[in-house]
C-alpha cells in the first residue's frame, strides 16, 4: 500500500517520491545490471537507462506483479540491448584489432576469475540472463518467469541448460586441479 501511494506521488510530480523510489530500488536494479554487463560503466549506464524508463512509463504500471519485478524486466531489456550495441561496437574493433601486423600466439592462460566472466559473458542473452539472475542475484524461478514474461518451467531448463554450458566451457580448466 505504501509503495502505491508512492507511485501516486511520483505521477502527480513529487520530486522527493521520484527520489525515494530511485534510493528503494536503485542497489538491486545496479547490481543486476553489473552482473549481466560484468563493468561498472555499462552498469551504471543501464542503470539510469532504467530509471529514466521505469519513471516515462511508470503511468503504464497495473501493479499486477511488484514494482520490483517490472523495474527489473525493464532493467534486463535495456541491459541486453545495451550489450547488443556495445558487442557489435566491439566486433568492428576486433577486426580493426585483427587487422594488425605482428600479433601472433595465442593469449596467455588466464586465471579461474577471469575464465569464469569470460564464460558467463559468452552464453547465449537468454541463458546468461536467467543464471545471473538466479545463480548470482537470488531471483526465484517465479520471480525470473514474471521478469522475462516465460514460465518458471522455462526458466528452470534455461538454468540448466546455461550451468551445462558453463561446465562444458570451463571442464579444461577444472581437469587442470583435479589430483
Amino acid at each position: 500500500m505504501i509503495e502505491a501511494r508512492l507511485i501516486e506521488r511520483v505521477l502527480d510530480g513529487d520530486d522527493a517520491a521520484a527520489r525515494e523510489l530511485y534510493d528503494a530500488h536503485v542497489d538491486r536494479v545496479y547490481r543486476l545490471a553489473y552482473r549481466m554487463a560484468g563493468d561498472e560503466d555499462l552498469a551504471r549506464e543501464f542503470t539510469q537507462a532504467s530509471f529514466i524508463r521505469a519513471f516515462e512509463r511508470l503511468h503504464q504500471f497495473r501493479g499486477d506483479a511488484a514494482l520490483s519485478t517490472w523495474l527489473h524486466s525493464i532493467t534486463v531489456s535495456v541491459t541486453l540491448n545495451g550489450l547488443r550495441k556495445v558487442k557489435r561496437a566491439q566486433h568492428r574493433e576486433v577486426e580493426l584489432d585483427e587487422a594488425v601486423p605482428g600479433r601472433t600466439g595465442p593469449p596467455a592462460e588466464p586465471d579461474l576469475r577471469q575464465r569464469l566472466h569470460r564464460a558467463v559473458d559468452g552464453l547465449p542473452e537468454i541463458y546468461r540472463s536467467v543464471f545471473v539472475m538466479h545463480d548470482v542475484e537470488g531471483y526465484t524461478h517465479d520471480e525470473i518467469g514474471q521478469t522475462l514474461d516465460v514460465a518458471t518451467g522455462t526458466s528452470k531448463a534455461r538454468l540448466f541448460r546455461a550451468r551445462r554450458m558453463l561446465r562444458d566451457e570451463l571442464a579444461d580448466f577444472a581437469e587442470e586441479y583435479v589430483v
